[in-house]
């Protein structure tokens, strides 16, 4: 009877408790920041050493003993963090790459005792782009991403996803920057254009590593893998893939086809199909995919939703070949390998600043 006044007061609690959460995490990577700029300015005057700093780790646990994180590596871990994004070559990234998402930089009040400022005079001021995730993840992206443009992707990739520790991981492991960021020639000309997005959506490799195939399989075996690990394999698609069916049947005529797995994409309001193929790229196999694609959306897309997009999934592929059956190809569609093992090749950097117009223009999500 009154469930709409409910969900009103439930939108307001959900709304206030987003805002501390935030609010939590901003001043965490403040305090981080301040901690780890102030240690950083007391070891280069040497007013510190080495020793000094494992005092300063046992006083804190002194006074507050039940406080976790506050180990002596923790506290040089906090240093790198200051002294990696305070550096002239990250602060000309942020310069140079749109960051209106996140704004440039956060003037913070410097903590006190007393009439005391604490903070040394001087500090640099907290890129904004850092409160995109939180001081674990930032740890991690710090210990496994060599460049500022590697780090600077990872972190925006990582708040874009909400991405927990284990999953960012996973991530940088199988070089997702390279996947999403990489030559976009795997796309069709019409895909580009209904979907303008869609290369920063799509990764052009899959790794499928934790289905553990034999040998020797089939396309059904691959698909009843991928179905049993779906968790897995939609972190590795996106987060915003939905899973709807394996084997959906679409009606044509008095025939049924057999779609290999139907998902729908929530940013792009759209069904995707995807079908698998276990041996080398074809372009008949293109013709199939378009054909699954006209089914969907005459027999089921709904008023609200737009065209259907189409992924092959193949085990390999003549790029030529690739290019010249998309070049034709009158519908959004794509091709992408799967690698059964984990193959991590060089991260190409060259589409950050797509990536980042792309967060801009859809926002924090």
């Amino acid at each position: 009877m009154h469930r709409e006044e409910f969900e009103t007061v439930y939108g307001i609690i959900s709304t206030h408790r987003k805002r501390v959460l935030r609010t939590i995490n901003n001043e965490s990577m403040t305090m981080v920041w301040e901690v780890g700029g102030y240690v950083s300015h007391k070891l280069k005057t040497t007013a510190w050493g080495d020793g000094v700093v494992r005092q300063l780790s046992d006083y804190i646990r002194t006074k507050e003993p039940t406080a976790r994180g506050w180990s002596y590596r923790t506290l040089y871990k906090m240093v790198q963090l200051y002294e990696t994004y305070s550096s002239a070559s990250f602060s000309e990234l942020i310069e140079n790459t749109d960051m209106s998402a996140y704004g440039g930089i956060v003037p913070f009040e410097t903590a006190q005792k007393g009439g005391e400022v604490i903070v040394p005079f001087g500090m640099a001021q907290i890129p904004k782009v850092l409160f995109a995730t939180g001081w674990t993840n930032h740890q991690i992206i710090m210990n496994r991403c060599k460049t500022d443009t590697e780090r600077l992707f990872y972190m925006l990739y990582a708040g874009k996803e909400r991405l927990e520790n284990k999953e960012l991981i996973r991530i940088i492991k199988i070089d997702t920057m390279n996947s999403l960021l990489g030559g976009k020639d795997v796309q069709s000309d019409v895909m580009a254009k209904t979907y303008p997005s869609s290369p920063l959506l799509f990764k052009d490799k899959i790794y499928l590593e934790m289905l553990g195939l034999p040998l020797d399989y089939k396309e059904t075996k691959l698909r009843k893998e991928i179905v049993e690990h779906m968790k897995d394999f939609i972190l590795q698609m996106g987060k915003d893939f939905l899973f709807i069916d394996d084997e959906h049947r679409v009606k044509v005529g008095g025939k049924t086809f057999k779609v290999d797995l139907l998902f729908y994409h929530r940013l792009l309001q759209c069904m995707v199909a995807i079908e698998l193929k276990t041996t080398e790229f074809h372009p008949k196999d293109l013709g199939q995919l378009e054909f699954y694609l006209e089914a969907l959306d005459q027999e089921e897309r709904r008023s609200n939703e737009n065209p259907s997009i189409g992924i092959l999934l193949c085990k390999d592929a003549d790029m030529e070949v690739v290019r010249y059956a998309l070049n034709r190809s009158m519908s959004p569609t794509m091709v992408a390998l799967y690698k059964e093992q984990l193959q991590v090749g060089s991260v190409i950097q060259r589409s950050l600043v797509e990536f980042c117009k792309f967060l801009n223009e859809n926002g924090r999500k």
